[in-house]
C-alpha cells in the first residue's frame, strides 16, 4: 500500500514574499517568531520580511549551520517569552529545519529526542504543533515543503523529526531572495536538490506522482545549476533552481536512501560539513550500488534519469554527476573534507540507524557502506 500526500500551500514566483502578511492573517498568526541566521540579517533580508509584516516580530537569528537541540531550546525560550503563536522560517535548510523543531518543542513537553522518528516520535507529534510559514533563501533542501526536520541531538546523533504536522502550512518561494547567493553556496545547495530528485526517484516505493515530480526537478536543476552558479543574477536560472529544490522535497516523501543515511551520519560526526556537498560526493557511488536493484532494472531508471539530464540513454550517470560536481568547483572526494578510513565504522553505524537507510532500493550492509565510502574517498 502506498501513501501519497501533498498538503503544503505554495506561493511561488518573483514578488511572492509580499504575500506574507496575508498568509499570517489567514493562519491567524498574530505574534510570529522569525527563525533565521545572522547572515540573513546582514544581507538585509530580515529587514525586508519585517517590512512586509503589520508589526515587528520577535527574532531568533542564531541558527547554526547544522541545527541542534541547544538552538531549538534557545529559540523555544524566545517563542514562549514573547507568547508567539506561529513561526516564520527564513533562510536555508538549517533555519527552516530549526523552525520546525521549535514548532514542535514549543507546543509539546519533553526532550527533543522523543520526537525523532527512530525513537518512535512520529506518533508523539500532534496537531498542537505551531503553524510554520517557510520562506527559503537558498535552492537546495526544499525543507519549505518537507514533512521533516534534520536536527542534531545533545548526544551527537543527527536525526529526523518527521510528521505530517511538521509540514509548513505555507511555503513562500520567491526566487528574488536567492539572487545574491554566493557561487559556492549556489552550487552546493543546487547539488543537494539534484541528490533529492535522483535518490527519491531511485527509491523503490510505489509513488508515480513523486517519480514524475522528481524527474522534472532533475531536468530543471541539471539544465540550470551551472548558469545559476556562474551568473548569480540570472532570474530564469534562479527560478528553475528554486522550483527544482521544492520539487525534490515534494518527491522525497517517497523516501531517500544511502546518500542521505551517510550524509546525516557524517553531519552528526562533524557539523561543519555542508550537507549538499556531502550528497554530491556520495551520489555517484550510491548510483552505482543501486544499479543492481530490481526496480532500477525493471523500470529502466538509469536511462530515465539520463534522459532528464539530456544525456544519451547509455551514459554513465554516476560519472556525469561526478563531472558536474567538479565543474562547479565543489570537492569530489571525502578525503578533501578531512574524512579518514578510521572514521568509517562510526559513519556506518550512524547510517544503519538513519531513517533514510530503510528506503534505499537495496538493503545496504555494513560492508556495502564501507565500499561506498571507499569509492567516495
Amino acid at each position: 500500500m502506498a501513501l501519497i500526500n501533498y498538503v503544503t500551500q505554495v506561493q511561488f514566483g518573483y514578488g511572492s514574499v509580499e504575500l506574507l502578511q496575508g498568509e499570517c492573517a489567514r493562519l491567524n498568526i498574530q505574534r510570529p517568531l522569525i527563525v533565521t541566521d545572522e547572515g540573513i540579517r546582514k544581507a538585509g533580508l530580515l529587514d525586508r520580511i519585517q517590512a512586509v509584516l503589520s508589526r515587528p516580530a520577535a527574532v531568533f537569528d542564531q541558527t547554526p549551520p547544522n541545527p541542534n537541540e541547544g538552538a531549538v531550546r534557545a529559540a523555544v525560550a524566545l517563542y514562549q517569552e514573547h507568547e508567539c503563536d506561529g513561526v516564520i522560517a527564513l533562510g536555508g535548510g538549517s533555519s527552516l529545519d530549526l523552525a520546525k523543531g521549535v514548532a514542535v518543542c514549543a507546543t509539546h513537553p519533553g526532550p527533543l529526542q522523543q520526537f525523532a522518528v527512530i525513537e518512535g516520535g512520529l506518533t508523539k507529534i500532534t496537531s498542537a504543533t505551531a503553524p510554520v510559514i517557510a520562506i527559503p533563501t537558498t535552492a537546495g533542501t526544499g525543507s519549505e515543503v518537507g514533512r521533516g526536520a534534520i536536527l542534531i541531538l545533545n548526544d551527537g546523533r543527527k536525526v529526523g523529526v518527521i510528521s505530517p504536522y511538521v509540514v509548513p502550512k505555507v511555503a513562500i518561494c520567491d526566487p528574488e531572495l536567492t539572487l545574491g547567493l554566493p557561487a559556492q553556496l549556489t552550487a552546493a545547495t543546487g547539488m543537494d536538490a539534484i541528490a533529492h530528485c535522483m535518490e527519491t526517484f531511485m527509491a523503490s516505493a510505489f509513488n508515480p506522482p513523486a517519480d514524475g515530480i522528481a524527474l522534472d526537478g532533475l531536468r530543471r536543476a541539471w539544465a540550470h545549476i551551472e548558469t545559476a552558479t556562474r551568473e548569480p543574477a540570472n532570474r530564469d536560472a534562479r527560478l528553475n533552481m528554486m522550483s527544482a529544490s521544492m520539487q525534490g522535497a515534494l518527491a522525497f516523501q517517497k523516501g531517500l536512501g544511502c546518500v542521505h543515511s551517510l550524509s546525516h551520519s557524517l553531519g552528526g560526526l562533524n557539523p561543519s560539513l555542508h550537507h549538499g556537498t556531502l550528497n554530491a560526493i556520495l551520489l555517484p557511488a550510491v548510483i552505482r550500488f543501486n544499479a543492481a536493484a530490481d526496480t532500477m532494472k525493471q523500470e529502466n531508471k538509469l536511462a530515465r534519469m539520463a534522459q532528464a539530464m539530456a544525456l544519451p540513454a547509455e551514459a554513465d550517470v554516476a560519472e556525469a554527476v561526478h563531472d558536474l560536481t567538479a565543474r562547479l568547483g565543489l570537492p569530489t572526494r571525502l578525503g578533501e573534507l578531512g574524512i579518514t578510513a578510521e572514521m568509517f565504522e562510526r559513519i556506518t553505524t550512524g547510517a544503519l540507524a538513519d531513517h533514510s537507510h530503510k528506503t534505499n532500493p537495496l538493503d545496504a550492509s555494513p560492508e556495502d557502506y564501507r565500499r561506498i565510502l571507499e569509492q567516495s574517498m
